[in-house]
């Protein structure tokens, strides 16, 4: 599998401002931060108000490195982070499928993702 990189600019998100692969989180410098595309990605280090954003560009940029089977990793809190990753994956034409994952891999706190 190729590897690829999300490219993290803080302090203020612009999907324009800069070559996909990118998305933004805020931080408290406003160095660029590669985060690598791998089937796993874990949301705890992003704000809530970037989640949409990020887990649109994540999604684009697995598929575009040909991965077809992902967790997302929301954690089980109270399931704010849940519903909006599972709000995403239902209305995304590049996802086929997907549920909760099985207990050894985060269940609940987790979504198994089928890209096409």
């Amino acid at each position: 599998m190729t590897s690829g990189a999300l490219i993290a600019r803080c302090p203020v998100f612009s999907p324009a401002g800069f070559p996909r692969p990118g998305f933004c989180v805020f931080m408290e410098n406003d160095d660029p931060v590669r985060i690598p595309i791998t089937d796993v990605f874990d949301l705890h280090s992003v704000p809530p108000r970037d989640v949409k954003a990020v887990v649109e560009e994540y999604l684009a940029e697995a598929h575009r490195l040909g991965y077809r089977a992902l967790r997302i990793v929301h954690g089980r809190g109270i399931g704010v982070q849940r519903e909006i990753v599972r709000s995403i994956l239902a209305h995304s034409e590049l996802v086929v499928d997907f549920s909760d994952a099985p207990p050894e891999a985060g269940g609940w706190g987790a979504t198994i993702v089928t890209l096409r």
